[in-house]
C-alpha cells in the first residue's frame, strides 16, 4: 500500500528526530536514510539537497570551534602534497577514462573534479562555470554519494584491520573519501585525532575548487561563468582562531562541537534518504565503472603512500 504525503512526512520526521539521539552515529543514520529511500517516495524530495548542502556547512563550522590552529596548520602542512598530487592523478585519469568508455566529457569532468576534490561541492560549484544540464549532475552526484555511503562503512574497518594510526586514518579519509560528510562521519568513528586532522585537510583541499573552477571555464570555454567561492571555509578558520585565542569561546566549544556532529549526523541522514534506487539506476553502467575505477585508485594509491611516509 502506497503510503499518502501526510503519513510520508510523520515518518521522516520521527526518523529525522531518531538520528539526533546519543546512541546514534553516522553510519547508523547512513542506513536509517538509506532503508526509509527504499520503503517510501522522499516526501521533501525538492528540498532535500539544499537541506543536506546548507547542515553540512553550518555543521562543518560548528566543528571548528574544537580545533586550535596550530594543529590545522601542522596537519594542512603534512597534507599539501599528497593533495596536490591526487588532484591532478584523479583529472588525469578521469579524462583518459572517459575517453576509454566514451562517456560525455561533462559528465566525465564532473565524476573526476568530484572524486579529486571534495565530492558533491565541486559537483556543485563547477556544474553551472561549465553549463552542465541536470543529467550530468545528477549522474555525477548519484555515484559520489554512493561510493561515500560505501566508504563511511569500508574504510574503519580497513583502518582497524591494518592498525592505522589516528593520523594516518585521518589523512586517508581526507584524500580518498569524496564528500566532507563522509569524511566526518569514517574519521569521528575513528578517533578524535583522525576527526581533527581528516576535517582540516578535507577542507584545505576544497579551496581547490577555486583555481580548478577557473581552469573549467578556460576548457569549457566558458568566461562569464561565476566561480562559487567556498566561503565557509572561512568560518571554519575564524571559529578555529576564536578557540585558539579566546578563553569565553573554549568554555561554550565543547557544546557547539557536540551539536555540530548531531548536524552531521542529521546531515548522513539526509544524504542516505535520497538514494532511492530509482537515483542508482539512472547513473548508467559506464559513468559508475569510472567512478569506481577512479576511487578504488585514489583509494589504493593514497593508503599506500601514507602507510609509507606517515607516522
Amino acid at each position: 500500500m502506497e503510503l499518502n504525503l501526510t503519513t510520508r512526512k510523520i515518518i521522516f520526521i520521527i526518523a529525522a528526530l531518531v538520528c539526533l539521539l546519543p546512541l546514534m552515529s553516522p553510519p547508523l543514520a547512513l542506513l536509517l536514510g538509506l532503508i526509509l529511500a527504499q520503503l517510501m517516495e522522499h516526501p521533501y524530495q525538492h528540498f532535500n539537497h539544499k537541506a543536506t548542502n546548507w547542515l553540512l556547512k553550518v555543521s562543518v563550522i560548528g566543528l571548528g570551534f574544537g580545533m586550535d590552529v596550530f594543529s590545522a596548520m601542522m596537519a594542512g602542512k603534512e597534507g599539501i602534497l599528497f593533495t596536490i598530487v591526487s588532484i591532478f592523478g584523479v583529472l588525469t585519469l578521469g579524462y583518459i577514462l572517459g575517453k576509454i568508455f566514451k562517456i560525455e566529457l561533462k559528465t566525465s569532468f564532473l565524476i573526476s573534479a568530484g572524486t579529486a576534490i571534495c565530492g558533491g561541492s565541486a559537483i556543485a560549484a563547477l556544474s553551472p562555470v561549465m553549463k552542465a544540464d541536470e543529467k550530468d549532475i545528477s549522474v555525477s552526484l548519484g555515484i559520489v554519494f554512493v561510493l561515500n555511503s560505501v566508504a563511511l562503512f569500508l574504510f574503519p574497518a580497513i583502518g582497524h584491520a591494518l592498525n592505522l594510526s589516528q593520523s594516518q586514518f585521518g589523512m586517508w579519509c581526507a584524500i580518498a573519501i569524496h564528500d566532507t560528510s563522509s569524511v566526518v562521519g569514517a574519521a569521528s568513528k575513528y578517533g578524535n585525532q583522525a576527526l581533527q586532522l581528516a576535517t582540516t585537510v578535507k577542507l584545505a583541499r576544497a579551496l581547490w575548487i577555486v583555481p580548478v573552477a577557473f581552469g573549467t571555464a578556460f576548457l569549457f570555454k566558458s568566461e562569464k561563468a561565476k566561480v562559487q567561492v567556498p566561503y565557509f571555509i572561512g568560518l571554519f578558520i575564524l571559529a578555529m582562531l576564536a578557540n585558539t585565542y579566546l578563553p569565553s569561546v573554549q568554555n561554550i566549544a565543547p557544546y557547539v562541537v557536540n551539536l555540530a556532529k548531531k548536524g552531521l549526523t542529521l546531515t548522513l541522514f539526509l544524504i542516505g534518504s535520497g538514494l532511492s534506487v530509482k537515483v542508482i539506476r539512472s547513473v548508467g553502467v559506464k559513468p559508475f565503472l569510472q567512478g569506481v575505477i577512479l576511487w578504488v585508485v585514489i583509494s589504493s594509491a593514497s593508503l599506500w603512500a601514507i602507510v609509507t611516509l606517515v607516522a
